[in-house]
């Protein structure tokens, strides 16, 4: 499959939470396990910050993005359907996430269950 770069929007503590709650972008390579972030530019707003996160997030042209599940909506799902792949996952924190990648990104998958990102 080759290197995959994989999107994160996570707090100031490193949790992964909902598209527009985390001031954060990571984009992981799974490879080199290097981080780059990057602002969120849908950061804390209310109306419409899982679209705007998801639009910076398509710009940075990751392979998958991690979810849970709450963390998009129908419209940020939508926006994203076939651009990348979901990777739902259990754990909280980044580093747990990048502790167990290889078992997490096995997980990937090209559509979510309504459950997942339903208003």
């Amino acid at each position: 499959m080759g290197t995959m770069k994989i999107a994160a929007v996570v707090d100031e503590e490193n949790y992964v939470t909902p598209l527009e709650y985390g001031s954060s972008i990571m984009l992981i390579d799974d490879e080199t396990k290097e981080i780059k972030e990057y602002e969120n530019p849908g950061y804390g707003s209310p109306y419409g910050g899982k679209e705007r996160c998801m639009a910076g997030i398509l710009s940075l042209k990751p392979d998958a993005i991690l979810v849970k599940e709450g963390f998009l909506c129908p419209g940020s799902y939508h926006m994203s359907l076939g651009k990348m792949k979901y990777i739902p996952v259990e754990e909280e924190k980044l580093e747990d996430i990048l502790k167990n990648l290889e078992k997490i990104k096995e997980n990937a998958r090209e559509e979510l269950e309504f459950e997942m990102f339903r208003e």
